[in-house]
């Protein structure tokens, strides 16, 4: 009997409440990594796991020592990114991988991203114990600078690895040290040359899925009373992190029809735009937009100053490409309209995009088939939040996510997650590999 059959016949003698049982006997080892992420990355308030600092290393520390501890073969590529590898039989089988980011916001959650790592930890250790054996390679990815706010590209490690980071994305300076790219990843390890050479650690062709579990990032599971949800799809996004209006600073008497009022320009900017974002919805279709900084110059700005620039970074998302486009399309009308009518200039400064991450269906519905089999309950879910599987489905490898139950939102100090509901997604996402691997 082959290596495949005989990996066949054992999984079918391997119910799915043992394959449950397998991973909810990992509950120690993921309280205690989630404990050790917290004590050792502290915001104050809240995590504090910068983006190519000392706090994202520390996540992969930790991640190394786990996989290391577990007997997984560790390696890391050009961007730093971090694999723990259970070895397959057949080495020429495209690999299962799982995972998600380490790095987080300022001051935000322990979760956010964690959860997807240690996860797959937590799916490689329960289906060993079961005396599995896979045909395939099945790898942990710790992923790096998924957290955008750092250096304000989307997808860092992630489109590294699969050799499709944008051209000048190295150059990036972090927001608080001003230093490059380039230059942090080298501290941490990388090889920047290397990726600027096109060398990547991953092909997609080579890939069988990319698997991620993540807490969900606005609490409608909690509102819904479910555990878990599968995603139905990533939204895109198309982003102006530096952009800023200039008009001409005045006299606060001066009258209305002599002002060139930039932050009245913004204020008119941010309601076009609430007003197209209220048109979609009331349609049933879900995109969102987001003035994350709104001000004028701190500089110059004054009470009895009429602003004569404002600053403003903004993010609009969609689940559908062309929907994108179009609010794109109907914020230039908009621009062009409040520039002639305050006479004013939008400098909208560099562009930054990522693609819609579409859901693979067959994976998707093997996860819903699968929480059902568990007898855990479970809903579908668009994404509100992009992720690192969005740059994988971009670069062709199907993809599939399940999420968190999570009641105060992410990005923040109070990211809420119960252990249990945590090991029901991994449950699901261990039953899919156990009969996928």
């Amino acid at each position: 009997m082959s290596d495949a059959a005989a990996q066949e016949q054992d999984i079918g003698a391997i119910t799915p409440e043992a394959i449950r049982d397998a991973v909810n006997a990992q509950r120690g080892m993921v309280e205690r990594l989630f404990e050790t992420l917290a004590a050792g990355s502290q915001g104050h308030p809240g995590i504090m796991r910068d983006t190519y600092g000392a706090g994202e290393n520390f996540g992969h520390e930790v991640m190394v020592e786990a996989a290391s501890r577990s007997g997984l073969d560790v390696t890391t590529d050009a961007a730093a990114n971090t694999y723990a590898t259970w070895r397959g039989t057949d080495a020429d089988a495209p690999t299962i991988l799982m995972g998600s980011h380490l790095d987080s916001v300022p001051h935000g959650g322990n979760f956010d991203g964690a959860a997807g790592v240690i996860a797959g930890l937590a799916t490689i250790a329960a289906l060993r114990a079961l005396g599995l054996r896979p045909q395939r390679d099945v790898t942990v990815m710790g992923v790096r600078a998924e957290e955008s706010v750092w250096f304000q590209v989307s997808y860092i490690g992630s489109r590294s690895a699969l050799g499709t980071l944008p051209d000048g994305a190295l150059e990036a300076t972090r927001i608080d040290t001003r230093r490059s790219l380039a230059q942090h990843m080298r501290e941490c390890g990388g090889d920047p040359d290397a990726l600027r050479r096109g060398e990547r650690a991953l092909d997609p062709q080579r890939i069988r899925a990319f698997l991620e579990v993540h807490i969900e990032q606005a609490p409608s599971l909690f509102e819904a009373g479910h555990p878990i949800a599968v995603c139905t799809g990533i939204p895109g996004n198309v982003r102006y992190p530096d952009a800023r209006i200039v008009g001409r600073h005045d006299h606060v008497g001066t009258p209305r029809r002599f002002r060139r009022d930039a932050a009245m320009a913004g204020m008119e900017l941010a309601h076009a735009l609430d007003e197209i974002w209220a048109e979609h919805e009331a349609k049933g279709i879900q995109i969102a937009v987001t003035f994350g900084r709104f001000h004028t110059n701190v500089e110059l700005h004054g009470m009895t100053t009429v602003p004569g620039e404002f600053q403003f970074s903004l993010d609009m998302r969609a689940y559908d490409e062309a929907i994108l486009a179009g609010i794109e399309t109907r914020m230039h009308e908009a621009i062009r309209r409040i520039e002639a009518q305050r006479r004013v200039t939008f400098e909208l400064g560099q562009r930054a995009s990522a693609a819609v991450g579409l859901v693979d269906p067959a994976i998707r519905a093997a996860l819903t088939a699968g929480a059902e089999r568990l007898a855990i309950s479970s809903i579908p879910l668009g994404s509100p939040a992009s992720h690192d599987s969005a740059a994988f489905a971009a670069a062709g490898v199907p993809v599939a996510m399940l999420f968190v139950r999570n009641e105060h939102g992410s990005h923040n100090p109070k990211e809420a997650m119960e252990i249990d509901d945590f090991m029901d997604a991994a449950a699901v996402m261990a039953l899919w590999v156990a009969e996928n691997a």
